[in-house]
């Protein structure tokens, strides 16, 4: 069975991820879509992809099992950063779309992100009904539908076009270009050979920042990196911005929709004060007000910034469809994670790295002062905040359920020598300590690995922090 996760299915590539497999989900997809469409018109979908091997054969082939279920289908020419295809879903009141992607995840992956549309990941309801049909083709022998490529577009059923300038037009609205460009800054944008390539430089084209794209041709390999905006990934981009004396380094992953970035001075931004800096300048400058939405992995700063400003916090579970849902039910003014998955109100309810991106190069521009120091006058204020995050793999799965009861019945009243003042379970097992600093242990439900996060005063505390977390899971797992 073809299983979605928090963001659609993933597959390796030939192993699961096969154009067999691809026409199935697809059909199943079109099943859904019929099912659910009202009115006389025929329903329609947005196809898009990423530069991942054979992503735009794959884009192809489901675009031909949609149309020849009668579903008018909106293929993308070319390669198109996530957010992107996201929004044109929601711009052409279309039914939903459909994304070839494996976002951050290595080369050998593919994926199929499905939207819903509002321009966000469809809800797990959705991705549930999707697999009920899955189920019900199986059990019955019912294979996929197929149209022949050329009829469909001679029949309209397929139409190629060009996502961006609508998708930049909007991104317009939310970003001051006049006062980025006064910033007059040099900026360089790694795609990461991504499907973000060319999105940086074609927004700024006509502002006075001088901007250079690194790592933004075609490759499907990914140049041997997993296209995910950290280290040890980003030493390339870390060298660019020293060797051009650049003042910003600003990197998307493999499609686009988390951001990554580096000061001047060589030094990564992690999401954590991209969020930070992005709150801080919406409230006390833009001076917008409305509820913030941060995952439970992400720092506390947030809290910090949201208290002095009276602003409500939500904290969900790991995965931006949680916070999509508040995004859209909500006055939220911005919602993220960790991992770079970031929005702001007004947009799609969906991790946008090319807004965020922007929103960045607006806020150096505003304070025209370097990067570093802006994150310098962020931590005097609302800090001393540092973060980091271990992956430990276990030599054996035990299910996460399970796991997060023993961590919980086995907690310590103290931890690298701070106090447990309260214990939380919303997604594993959060410890927030006395002086504010938190350990999160999160074991994966799907492999044999630990994620765990921490967030403290000093880097030492960070790393004691991490240590103890990652040592209790594997007590967890060999007791």
């Amino acid at each position: 069975m073809i299983r979605f996760g928090t963001d659609g299915w993933r597959a390796v590539i030939a192993d699961t991820f096969t154009f067999e497999n691809l026409r199935l989900i697809a059909q199943a997809v079109a099943n859904f879509i019929n099912d659910k469409h009202e009115g006389n018109d025929p329903p329609q979908m947005v196809v898009g992809y990423d530069t991942r091997f054979l992503s735009d054969r794959f884009a192809m082939e489901t675009a031909r099992v949609l149309a020849a279920n009668g579903i008018i289908t909106w293929l993308t020419r070319t390669d198109s950063p996530t957010p992107a295809i996201s929004f044109n879903v929601k711009e052409k009141g279309t039914d939903g779309g459909i994304v070839i992607t494996a976002s951050h995840n290595p080369p050998r992956y593919n994926g199929f992100k499905l939207k819903a549309a509002y321009g966000g990941s469809a809800t797990a309801d959705e991705c549930a009904l999707v697999e009920a049909e899955l189920a019900a083709m199986e059990r019955e022998a019912r294979g996929p539908n197929l149209m022949d490529y050329q009829q469909a577009l001679d029949q309209g059923l397929i139409r190629r076009f060009d996502p961006s300038w609508a998708y930049y037009e909007h991104l317009a609205t939310l970003v001051d270009l006049d006062k980025i460009s006064s910033g007059e800054m040099r900026v360089i944008a790694d795609a990461m050979w991504g499907a973000g390539r060319g999105a940086f430089t074609s927004i700024l084209s006509r502002t006075r920042l001088h901007t250079v794209e690194i790592r933004g041709a075609l490759n499907p390999g990914f140049g041997g990196i997993h296209p995910e905006p950290i280290l040890p990934h980003l030493n390339e981009l870390v060298a660019a911005v020293q060797r051009e004396h650049a003042d910003i380094g600003l990197a998307t992953d493999g499609d686009a929709d988390r951001i990554g970035a580096v000061d001047a001075r060589g030094n990564i931004v992690d999401p954590h004060h991209i969020m930070s800096l992005a709150l801080r300048y919406l409230v006390e400058v833009k001076e917008q007000r409305g509820d913030v939405v941060k995952t439970v992995s992400t720092t506390f700063m947030v809290d910090r910034l949201a208290a002095k400003h009276g602003l409500t916090v939500h904290e969900t579970p790991v995965g931006f469809n949680y916070i999509a849902d508040l995004m859209m039910h909500g006055d939220v003014l911005i919602g993220g994670e960790e991992s770079g998955g970031i929005s702001i109100r007004g947009h799609i309810p969906e991790g946008d790295g090319i807004i965020m991106g922007l929103l960045l190069l607006e806020i150096m521009a505003h304070y025209q002062s370097p990067l570093h120091e802006i994150i310098e006058s962020l931590q005097a204020e609302h800090g001393p905040a540092h973060y980091g995050r271990i992956d430990a793999h276990l030599p054996h799965q035990r299910p996460k359920k399970q796991m997060v009861q023993t961590l919980v019945s086995q907690a310590s009243a103290s931890l690298a020598g701070e106090s447990v003042v309260k214990v939380d379970t919303l997604d594993g097992v959060k410890f927030y300590l006395s002086d504010r600093s938190w350990l999160l242990i999160r074991p994966s439900g799907t492999e044999p690995v630990l994620r765990v996060y921490a967030e403290a005063r000093s880097p030492e505390m960070v790393k004691a922090l991490l240590e103890a977390g990652k040592a209790m899971g594997e007590k967890v797992v060999k007791g």
